[in-house]
């Protein structure tokens, strides 16, 4: 009888534990990051009153006779499991969604607690700290190399108050752009100056120096006012008259008998009687030639002071071939005192290409001029005008006594002047500017159409001067501000020009790098030595790939106090790839350009990311990992000892904590502005209480049973 009594008191203490546990439970609702508990209850040892038997023979076995001692709470086990997220207000609340414990530390990181409450301030002292004043663990920014070293051992986070960053000066400048290699662009500036000057010759990096803007390009790569390619071919161009070419020979009475001559190639012939005069004669032979003009170009009258002197004029407006330009007069059966003759003022200008090698305008023959680049048809053109006033004037060959110049001017038009101030050699210029087809050459009508412009008069001592169409290069310009030592900005510029098409049909560029005065980038592009400037180049493959570029670094110096020769790289992108710049049949523009410096800053705000980082944000802008929270994992989460305060201590059966950083090797990761709600279920807890209740109960009838029970063996006596 004895024994239930005992019994149900072990009930009745094992129940007061589990109300302790879940009274604990329901009393931490509440509390970030509390796990609840859970008491487990076991029974304690029975008493055997007769032991199992074996079967035997015909009589089977028996099962023991055991009779039950009552119950004991064994353990007390904490229920880890992921308690809900509530996010809040505050930028260094930090919840773990997953396994793992913040480590926290009270005496510099001597000995460690472990949390899952994320409830983390700033101290005065710059100290990470939690409620309890224990301070964070994890690894801090080392300022030698930059970077959060998470392989090191931990250590207590701090963030001094009034943190600053120095400035960086700028090391590195990415650009990723497109340079178009269309036919029609939408960026594009005039060709560059020529003057009478100009010098077709190169200097540093290919680019000729012979003045801050006199640099000749290549005529295959130009465009029009409205951007649209002329794609100018090897044996296209035009045909530039400088004045009517005329031819005069005085007629005498021809004798009878035939007259055959050629006039530009047309063969032509008559008949006389003998008994013609020399005026007739005059007329039936300007009749013939008169008769060929739309073939010939040729027109032909006699003298009105002289009927019998025979005129034939060229003014050159007219077709587009040799045939009918310039006169050229050939008699191959005498007669009428006609003789041979010629006048070229018209020049056939013809493309070729890049690398071949034009023909000279002082070392050409007859009409024929070639040229490559805009100061070869420059000079040339200006060395023809010349020629005609020495032809028509003394004759001499000295081609200073005309003052007739051809310029390039800053809107990139030809422009010629004719202000007759040299000498004897001086002539109205009357300018006809027309097509050019050759054998297997078409006319290339927007280059005809870009001069001829040019056609019209111009007087001796003319003030005004007569103009082509612009002629445009294709550009794109790109800029980015960049730091010395001492967090100064300057803008870096860089300027693109298309300059060329390569062997393999790519696109090549020159680009200009410039910086404001009195920086200095030690380069030396034209003729003033001006060393905020410098220039190199970069070419493309026919697809598109980077191909070379040239200056892949600079040395910068600011001369304004800052440390002197800063070496900025310039990352172009990989040769014979896509990843920077590119050059597409699509528009020209930067897709994005980059640079590592920054100037000094304060420190302004943190921010956690999932990592455990803190990342500050500095007034200048950058941002940065300052320090990371290390982050703890245990074999048995069950087997650490609780120390109050929401921290847990290691202990023989938790294992060793296993550190590292949040999100790696199965640890949780971090959510900031967020905390880890208790996971106690407030229904459950209350529906186990009434479990509790009712157990608690039930073992108090089995002592009063118990007693009622003794009370009637007592009453056996009576």
């Amino acid at each position: 009888m004895l024994r239930s009594l005992f019994a149900g008191v072990t009930g009745l203490q094992s129940h007061q534990v589990a109300m302790d546990v879940e009274s604990n439970n329901i009393a931490n609702v509440n509390t970030i990051g509390y796990k609840y508990s859970r008491a487990n209850f076991s029974d304690l040892l029975a008493q055997t009153n007769q032991i199992a038997t074996a079967p035997q023979g015909q009589i089977g076995g028996k099962n023991a006779v055991q009779i039950g001692l009552g119950t004991t709470v064994s353990s007390v086990t904490r229920i880890h499991s992921q308690g809900s997220i509530q996010n809040t207000d505050k930028n260094t609340d930090v919840a773990i969604q997953g396994d793992g414990f913040f480590i926290v530390s009270s005496d510099g990181g001597n000995t460690y607690k472990y949390s899952r409450s994320g409830d983390f301030k700033f101290d005065a002292a710059g100290n990470f700290v939690d409620n309890n004043g224990f301070i964070v663990q994890g690894w801090v920014r080392d300022e030698t190399t930059g970077l959060v070293d998470a392989t090191a051992p931990i250590a207590n986070i701090q963030i001094p108050p009034g943190l600053t960053t120095p400035a960086q000066a700028t090391s590195e400048v990415v650009v990723k752009a497109n340079l178009s290699s269309g036919d029609s662009v939408e960026q594009f500036k005039p060709i560059y100056n020529l003057d009478t000057n100009s010098l077709n010759t190169t200097g540093v990096d290919g680019i000729a120096n012979t003045s801050d803007d006199d640099r000749p390009e290549f005529f295959n790569v130009l465009f029009d006012a409205s951007g649209n390619a002329l794609n100018l071919q090897a044996g296209q161009g035009m045909w530039t008259s400088y004045q009517p070419a005329t031819f005069s020979d005085t007629i005498v009475a021809p004798a009878a008998g035939a007259l055959a001559f050629d006039v530009n190639g047309v063969s032509m012939s008559l008949v006389f009687a003998g008994t013609e005069t020399a005026a007739q004669a005059t007329s039936m032979i300007a009749a013939k030639i008169n008769a060929n003009t739309a073939t010939t170009g040729v027109s032909a009258a006699p003298d009105p002071s002289n009927p019998a002197i025979l005129i034939l004029t060229n003014d050159n407006t007219r077709g587009t071939t040799a045939a009918s330009k310039n006169i050229n007069l050939v008699v191959t059966t005498a007669n009428a005192g006609l003789a041979s003759g010629s006048d070229i003022t018209a020049f056939q200008y013809t493309f070729v290409s890049a690398g071949a090698t034009p023909i000279a305008e002082t070392t050409a023959t007859g009409a024929i001029r070639q040229f490559t680049t805009t100061e070869d048809l420059r000079a040339q053109m200006q060395h023809d005008a010349r020629l005609i006033g020495d032809d028509h004037g003394d004759n001499d060959n000295v081609l200073t006594e005309c003052a007739i110049t051809v310029e390039i001017n800053d809107k990139g038009q030809f422009e010629i002047k004719n202000p007759g101030s040299a000498g004897v050699d001086e002539y109205d210029l009357r300018l006809a500017v027309t097509g050019l087809t050759s054998a297997g050459v078409t006319e290339n009508t927007r280059f005809t159409q870009n001069f001829q412009t040019l056609s019209g008069t111009l007087t001796t001592g003319s003030s005004i001067s007569r103009l082509s169409q612009s002629f445009n290069a294709a550009t794109h310009s790109a800029s980015i501000d960049v730091f010395d030592s001492l967090g100064t900005k300057h803008t870096l510029r860089l300027d693109f020009r298309k300059t060329a098409l390569n062997s393999s049909g790519g696109t090549e560029w020159i680009y200009e790098i410039s910086v404001p005065s009195p920086g200095d980038i030690g380069g030396t592009i034209n003729k003033n030595e001006l060393t905020n400037l410098d220039a190199g180049r970069i070419s493309f493959t026919n697809t598109g790939a980077l191909a070379l570029a040239t200056i892949p670094s600079l040395t910068y110096t600011a001369n304004n106090g800052s440390a002197p020769n800063q070496t900025i790289d310039l990352n172009f992108g990989t040769i014979n790839s896509f990843d920077g710049m590119t050059s597409f049949d699509n528009p020209s523009g930067t897709s994005g350009i980059s640079q590592d410096g920054f100037p000094g800053g304060d420190l302004v705000g943190i921010r956690i990311d999932q990592s455990g980082t803190l990342v500050g944000s500095f007034s200048n802008g950058r941002s940065f990992g300052l320090a990371q929270i290390g982050m703890a994992k245990f074999s048995n989460n069950e087997g650490l000892v609780s120390d109050g305060g929401n921290v847990y201590l290691q202990s023989a059966n938790s294992g060793d904590p296993i550190i590292g950083t949040a999100a790696t090797a199965g640890r949780g990761f971090m959510q900031s502005s967020a905390l880890e709600a208790s996971n106690v279920d407030l229904s459950k807890s209350l529906t186990q209480l009434i479990i509790i209740q009712r157990g608690y109960q039930a073992n108090g009838k089995t002592i009063t049973t118990s007693d009622t029970l003794l009370e009637t063996l007592i009453g056996l006596k009576r």
